[in-house]
C-alpha cells in the first residue's frame, strides 16, 4: 500500500510541475505576443490620443474662425452693397 500512495504522489508532483511549466510557457508568450504587438504599432506611425484631440482642437479653433471671418466679409458686402 505505501508504494501505491508513493506512486500517486509521484504523479501528483509531476502534474504540479506540468501545471506550472504550462503557466511560465503561458506568460511568456504573452509578454512575447505583446512586446510584437506594440512594435507592429509603434512601426505603423500611430498618432497618439494626445496628438488627435490637439488637432481636433486646432480645427474646431480655425472652423470657428472661418465662420466669424465670413460673417465679417458678408455684414462688409452687405454695408457696401447698400
Amino acid at each position: 500500500m505505501q508504494s501505491r500512495n508513493r506512486i500517486l504522489d509521484d504523479i501528483s508532483q509531476l502534474m504540479t510541475n506540468a501545471a506550472g511549466v504550462a503557466q511560465g510557457v503561458k506568460t511568456e508568450a504573452e509578454t512575447v505576443m505583446r512586446q510584437r504587438f506594440e512594435r507592429l504599432l509603434n512601426d505603423m506611425d500611430l498618432v497618439t490620443r494626445e496628438e488627435f484631440d490637439a488637432v481636433r482642437e486646432m480645427a474646431q479653433k480655425a472652423r470657428e474662425e472661418n465662420e466669424a471671418l465670413s460673417a465679417r466679409i458678408a455684414a462688409l458686402e452687405a454695408k457696401d452693397a447698400g
